[in-house]
């Protein structure tokens, strides 16, 4: 029987990158990373209907920028983005930092 393998470790450095893009100190790092994690399961709760592929979140300095991929970006973005200001500020509730969202359509879902 063969050792079992996490398939996203696997393909890491060959054709897939990290989800999370930060660097955090030692003191600080569980509090950013239980921050991802309620971030993507409130995403993925509140756009359950925009077929969402994947969440990248980054945090330069003092800011946090999410980076949706959905196949279907208008339910997303909503009528003239009001859904998106909606997003922003669940976001923000979760954490302290200054927050951006950016919607990237999946050409192939």
């Amino acid at each position: 029987m063969g050792q079992k393998i996490n398939p996203i470790g696997l393909r890491l450095g060959i054709n897939r990158t990290w989800d999370s893009r930060w660097f955090a100190s030692k003191g600080e790092y569980g509090k950013l990373l239980h921050e991802d994690m309620a971030i993507r399961a409130a995403l993925m709760k509140l756009l359950k209907q925009a077929a969402v592929s994947k969440i990248i979140i980054e945090r330069p300095h003092k800011k946090c920028r999410v980076t949706i991929y959905s196949a279907r970006p208008g339910v997303v973005i909503g009528k003239k983005g009001a859904d998106i200001e909606k997003l922003r500020k669940e976001v923000t509730k979760l954490t302290k930092a200054d927050v951006t969202i950016n919607i990237v359509e999946v050409r192939k879902p």
